[in-house]
C-alpha cells in the first residue's frame, strides 16, 4: 500500500495537517484557559474590593452587627465558597461560617504563606499574587483571593480603634470562589474545539486529497496509460488531457519512442543490406 504514489503523497500531508491543527488547537485552548482564569481572578479581586468598600463605614463605626450581615449576605452568593475577615494576628473576626469565628488562621496554609514566607507579613501583593487555587475538604476546586485591609487616617483617628497611625495593615479579607462554572465552561470549550478540529481535519485532508488527485494523480495515471499502451511499438499521436510538466513528459516519451523506432528500422535495413544475396554477387 505504501509503495503507491498516492499513499506516499497523501499520508505525509495528512499527518502534517493533523499535527498542525492539533498543535494550534492546544495552543488556542491554553491561551483561552489562561485568559478565563485571569478574568476569574480579577472578578474575585473586584469582589474583595467591593467587600472592603461595603464594610468600611461599619468598621469606622465599629458596627459589628452590620459587618456580620454584610459578610453573610455576600457569602450567600452561589459561587462564593467562603468569606472571612481576620485581623493582623490571624484571628477570624467575621465569617460566613459561624463555626470559624474567633479561630486563628494557620499561617502556613494556602494563601497565608505567600505573605508570611519570610516571617514578617508583606504589606502589598499584586492581584495575581493574591490568588491561589486549592481543593477544599469537600473536594471542590477553589479560587481564593487574599486582600489586605490597610490603615487609613480615618481609621487611626477613630475613637473606637486601638491601633495607631504607624500600623500599616489592619487585617485581611479572604474570599474563595468555586471554580465549577469555570471548569464547566472550559469543558464545553474543549469539546467544541475537538469537534471543530475534527471538521477542519476532514475538510482540509479531503480538499488536499481531491486537489492532489485532480492535479497530480489523475494526470500521472493518464501518462502511465499513454506510455504503457503503444500501438505497433509507437506511442499514439492522441495525447491525454494533460498540461504543464506532465504534457512535456508525455512529449518526451513520444519523441523517445519515435527515435527508438527509427533506430530499430535503421538497424533492420542495415542487417538486410549486409546479408542480401545481391550484395554478395
Amino acid at each position: 500500500m505504501l509503495s503507491s504514489i498516492n499513499s506516499r503523497a497523501i499520508i505525509p500531508v495528512a499527518c502534517a495537517v493533523t499535527g498542525f491543527v492539533i498543535a494550534c488547537c492546544v495552543l488556542l485552548y491554553s491561551f483561552v484557559k489562561e485568559d478565563l482564569t485571569k478574568g476569574e481572578i480579577q472578578h474575585a479581586a473586584d469582589l474583595a474590593d467591593t467587600v472592603i468598600k461595603s464594610t468600611r463605614y461599619a468598621m469606622l463605626k465599629d458596627d459589628r452587627d452590620t459587618l456580620s450581615n454584610i459578610i453573610s449576605s455576600i457569602g450567600e452568593q452561589k459561587q462564593v465558597e467562603h468569606l472571612r475577615i481576620f485581623n493582623k494576628k490571624g484571628l477570624i473576626m467575621f465569617t460566613r461560617e459561624s463555626g470559624e469565628r474567633y479561630k486563628f488562621i494557620n499561617k502556613s496554609a494556602a494563601g497565608c504563606k505567600e505573605c508570611h514566607v519570610e516571617g514578617e507579613p508583606k504589606h502589598s501583593l499584586g492581584t495575581m499574587s493574591q490568588a491561589r487555587q486549592f481543593t477544599n475538604n469537600a473536594g471542590n476546586s477553589i479560587l481564593a483571593i487574599t486582600a489586605p485591609i490597610y490603615n487609613e487616617p480615618a481609621c487611626s483617628n477613630a475613637s473606637c480603634h486601638e491601633h495607631n497611625a504607624d500600623q500599616k495593615l489592619l487585617g485581611t479579607i479572604d474570599i474563595g470562589l468555586s471554580q465549577t462554572p469555570l471548569k464547566q465552561t472550559l469543558g464545553q470549550l474543549k469539546n467544541r474545539m475537538i469537534i471543530f478540529s475534527g471538521m477542519v481535519l476532514i475538510l482540509t485532508v479531503g480538499a488536499v486529497c481531491a486537489l492532489l488527485y485532480n492535479q497530480v494523480f489523475l494526470p500521472i495515471k493518464k501518462l502511465t496509460n499513454f506510455t504503457e499502451t503503444p500501438q505497433n511499438g509507437m506511442l499514439e499521436d492522441d495525447f491525454p488531457e494533460v498540461s504543464g510538466d506532465i504534457a512535456r513528459l508525455a512529449h518526451a516519451f513520444q519523441k523517445m519512442s519515435h527515435q527508438v523506432k527509427e533506430l530499430e528500422h535503421r538497424l533492420l535495413h542495415k542487417e538486410h543490406g549486409v546479408n542480401s544475396p545481391d550484395s554478395l554477387s
